[in-house]
């Protein structure tokens, strides 16, 4: 059993007022049967995106023109394969706005008051995540954590420490799978709503956000975070860290041009490990978070950054 699997709520002083600290169960800190997803919005209610009417268009096109002029099909055939490609190269590339609204950086608003995003992805890792934890709490700044359902299942205390500490846990899909980008819309429905309502019952919050697994997704992707009311965020500037193993150069990666309303990605899940074994995260988040407060910038969650501030 982990360590916070016993770890008593008064165990470490809060740094918010009582009456923001989220109202967390107790009682399950063993695995349960796999929550049911959550069910999507009416389907007619979601309008249709911009990119699949445009490739409706095109394939009507085509057609028409093959019925005008048979003689013209190698063109028209030429004419869908380009416009699958193009739909594949979008989906490919993760900061794409192509196939429909994905935050690459905050909001104006939150930019103006000089907020950025860290976002952590592929945990909750049982070694990794409470050292994350840590440093996070030793610079006083709250971080974004995008869960895989299926480990935030297996570590539910980890999670919902996560968001007693002041952080915010969003859906990174129910099991991070490889071939996600190639899954139809009632799978895709499904894998992001079966992470929705595990990652709602273990914590006491329903993720606002989502992340596509490596940033990779297809048309269907849109439609289905409309139909369960979740924004596609991906990220500013990533610094590799699940794959490079050098500090200096993940931290050059995510604090070059570093600026307001930035989302930063790095990994506490999958992430790379130097000679030593240690997450390379934990050598990197240290000098991170020294150059954001040397630069005035202050990290939020997501939430946070989304939400107005309350005036009063």
């Amino acid at each position: 059993m982990g360590r916070f699997e016993k770890a008593d709520a008064r165990s470490r002083p809060a740094r918010f007022p009582s009456c923001l600290t989220p109202t967390l169960p107790t009682d399950r800190f063993t695995e349960g049967p796999p929550a049911a997803a959550l069910p999507p919005r009416d389907a007619a209610r979601v309008p249709l995106p911009i990119y699949a009417k445009a490739s409706l268009v095109w394939h009507a096109g085509a057609g028409v023109a093959v019925l005008a002029a048979p003689s013209a099909w190698p063109w028209a055939l030429a004419a869908v394969v380009a416009n699958h490609l193009l739909l594949t190269g979008a989906g490919l590339w993760p900061r794409s706005t192509w196939l429909g609204r994905n935050w690459t950086r905050l909001p104006d608003a939150a930019a103006a008051r000089s907020e950025i995003a860290i976002t952590v992805d592929d945990g909750p890792d049982p070694e990794v995540t409470p050292a994350v934890l840590d440093l996070l709490d030793s610079h006083a700044v709250q971080a974004t954590f995008f869960a895989i359902a299926g480990a935030a299942a297996a570590h539910p205390a980890l999670c919902r420490e996560i968001v007693r500490r002041g952080h915010s846990v969003q859906n990174h899909s129910d099991r991070h799978s490889h071939v996600f980008s190639l899954l139809g819309p009632g799978a895709m429905a499904r894998e992001i709503g079966a992470a929705q309502a595990r990652l709602a019952d273990i914590t006491g919050v329903a993720p606002r956000f989502f992340r596509a697994p490596a940033g990779l997704r297809n048309p269907f992707l849109a439609p289905v975070l409309e139909r369960l009311d979740l924004q596609l965020v991906s990220w500013t500037r990533r610094g590799f860290d699940t794959v490079q193993s050098d500090p200096g150069r993940v931290l050059a990666r995510l604090a070059g041009g570093l600026g307001c309303g930035d989302i930063l990605l790095v990994h506490d899940g999958h992430a790379a490990r130097n000679r030593a074994g240690r997450a390379v995260v934990l050598d990197v988040l240290p000098a991170l978070l020294e150059r954001c407060a040397a630069a005035g910038l202050h990290a939020v969650t997501l939430p946070a950054a989304f939400d107005p501030p309350v005036q009063r």
